[in-house]
């Protein structure tokens, strides 16, 4: 069930993804289409224009010739670069050249911008009868250069927006999973300590009386599960609490783990061999019950993956030295099932679980313990389905 509701949480998010993208693909279109009407006024606007020129031109008055141009033309709200036959800049507006200067210099620039102008429109040929008098070339208005970018800036608008609520949404979801997780693990610590203390008492009263060898081992693995009952709910109690951490040998805490795992290891039913391979006994601080829990759901879920008769789980540790950088590194290999290339991001999310009676809740607690109580990393070094996979922590 927790499998199958995080995939349509991923379905959904996808979905979600693909709404967006068609959405500002057809805002993108729309205004690319009214981008090429505003473009297509403006050259009917210039054909009109050069049809006015010509027959001005038909006069022998220049004075019509320069009305057209200075009070028509230049009153237009887009560059424009008027040419002769050979192409020479000839007037000019809009593109932020003064149009009384004519110098060699500022021709060369102008001849530039007609070029840039060329790839953006053809120019308007302006003709008398047969004759070719010269050219208009002119660019894109202001408007529609704004326009243009209107719709990048509504993305960027609205994509901050939506980082902005999703990071808000993600620090209240993250507030409320502590809150959860603290009050659940306090409660937990406060129901299960209250009978542990009875327990403890009758255990008690059972060694003080004359009992069989058996009896007395019997009464005495009794009173070794119950200290382990009572550091679980140690563990419990410090959710939501200051970690308290203490130097202590990495090796003397890992050795205690697989110790522990040896001792039940034929409970599961399964010959798996733990294996472990130090290097160095480097000290490191830690809150030894919290850590060790970690170390037990690791191990414990590669137990759980590991589904023949027979199988191994090894324990490397050691030092990882980059320039300045020192990290002790705690590698838990097994050769189990493994995990599916599409589950990778999901085995860390609390309620995710790929067993029929999993809470889902060991590698995310795992995790919280590593990185926000110690400082350190629990990722997935290496999986591979049919093979096993490699859990990492970073110290």
């Amino acid at each position: 069930m927790n499998v199958s509701l995080y995939r349509l949480r991923g379905h959904f998010k996808g979905l979600l993804f693909i709404l967006a993208l068609v959405i500002i693909i057809m805002f993108l279109f729309y205004t690319q289409k009214l981008v090429g009407v505003l473009r297509s006024q403006s050259r009917q606007i210039l054909e009109f224009y050069t049809q006015l020129y010509a027959q001005a031109a038909s006069t022998e008055a220049n004075a019509g010739l320069n009305f057209i141009f200075e009070q028509i033309i230049q009153r237009t709200h887009f560059p424009i670069i008027q040419t002769d036959v050979e192409g020479n800049p000839t007037a000019w507006k809009g593109i932020g050249i003064d149009p009384e200067d004519h110098s060699p210099e500022t021709l060369k620039k102008v001849k530039k911008m007609i070029q840039v102008m060329k790839k953006e429109a053809g120019p308007i040929p302006i003709k008398y009868q047969e004759y070719l008098l010269g050219y208009l070339y002119y660019g894109d208005s202001k408007l529609i250069k704004q326009l243009q970018m209107l719709p990048y800036i509504e993305i960027a608008v609205v994509s901050l927006f939506i980082l902005v609520g999703f990071l808000g949404f993600r620090s209240i979801q993250r507030s409320e999973e502590q809150f959860i997780w603290v009050g659940m693990s306090k409660e937990t610590a406060h129901q299960i300590g209250t009978p542990l203390s009875s327990l403890m008492g009758w255990i008690e009263i059972l060694k003080s009386k004359k009992l069989d060898p058996d009896a007395r081992k019997t009464v005495l693995e009794m009173e070794k599960d119950l200290e382990r009952l009572n550091q679980v709910t140690a563990r419990f109690s410090q959710i939501g609490s200051r970690a308290d951490l203490k130097k202590v040998r990495l090796s003397s805490v890992i050795d205690d783990v697989v110790e522990y795992f040896k001792r039940r290891l034929p409970q599961w039913g399964k010959k798996v061999e733990i294996v472990l391979n130090g290097q160095g006994d480097p000290q490191v601080p830690l809150n030894r019950d919290l850590f060790e829990w970690v170390l037990e759901n690791l191990i414990k879920n590669s137990l759980d993956a590991i589904e023949k008769d027979t199988g191994t789980i090894q324990i490397h540790f050691g030092e990882l030295r980059n320039g300045k950088k020192h990290r002790i590194f705690i590698d838990v290999t097994d050769n189990g099932r493994g995990i599916e290339s599409s589950r990778k991001r999901d085995i860390f999310k609390p309620g995710y679980s790929t067993k029929k009676r999993g809470w889902g809740l060991g590698l995310s607690l795992a995790k919280r313990i590593v990185e926000d109580y110690h400082g350190g990393k629990l990722i997935l070094k290496e999986t591979r389905t049919g093979h096993g996979t490699t859990m990492r922590i970073l110290l």
